[in-house]
């Protein structure tokens, strides 16, 4: 668990230098974004939906876990993964039809850049989620089944990334 609270630490200093850069610009160029940048809202909106009811159906998941409900467990860690390939497959839209590209401008080139971080952050969590459903086993004379510590910090990882998603929603499409 320390181990993955350093970890996000970490993370949370390269989304934080994205920020940095992003609002840097933006207060130092006349016009923000450029002209012809013009992103509709409904399929981030839709993505961010999406990507929030995840952080639940996982929370959920994690819940039977502790329970000892592997099933419940295993059902809810598949629709988190399924929400997260939605997420990213709306993701994948937007990338093919904006109206700008990684080099058009500094505002194109930060966009793709976030956007593009985020979108490995949440491959490598649906790998672990991947990790998560393979290391849980029935609970036994324990209190605890095995896989859970690792399930919770994964859990941890996933919705770190559901809060940076959050944060980049707000930056690059309400307050541009």
């Amino acid at each position: 668990m320390f181990g993955m609270v350093l970890f996000l630490a970490s993370e949370l200093m390269l989304f934080g230098s994205l920020f940095a850069a992003y609002f840097f610009l933006r207060a130092i160029t006349p016009t923000w974004p450029p002209e012809g940048v013009d992103l509709e809202m409904i399929s981030p909106s839709v993505a961010t939906v999406i990507l929030t009811a995840s952080s639940f159906t996982l929370l959920f998941g994690l819940r039977g876990l502790e329970r000892g409900d592997l099933a419940r467990y295993r059902t809810l860690v598949l629709w988190t993964f399924a929400l997260g390939a939605a997420f990213l497959g709306i993701k994948g839209y937007e990338f093919s039809v904006a109206p700008f590209g990684i080099a058009s401008h500094a505002y194109g080139s930060l966009w793709f850049t976030i956007l593009s971080f985020h979108a490995l952050h949440l491959c490598v969590g649906m790998a672990l989620l991947l990790v998560m459903l393979f290391r849980a086993t029935p609970p036994s004379s324990v209190a605890r089944p095995t896989g859970h510590q690792t399930a919770q910090a994964i859990g941890y990882y996933w919705h770190f990334v559901d809060v940076v998603w959050l944060a980049i929603y707000t930056a690059l499409f309400i307050v541009r």
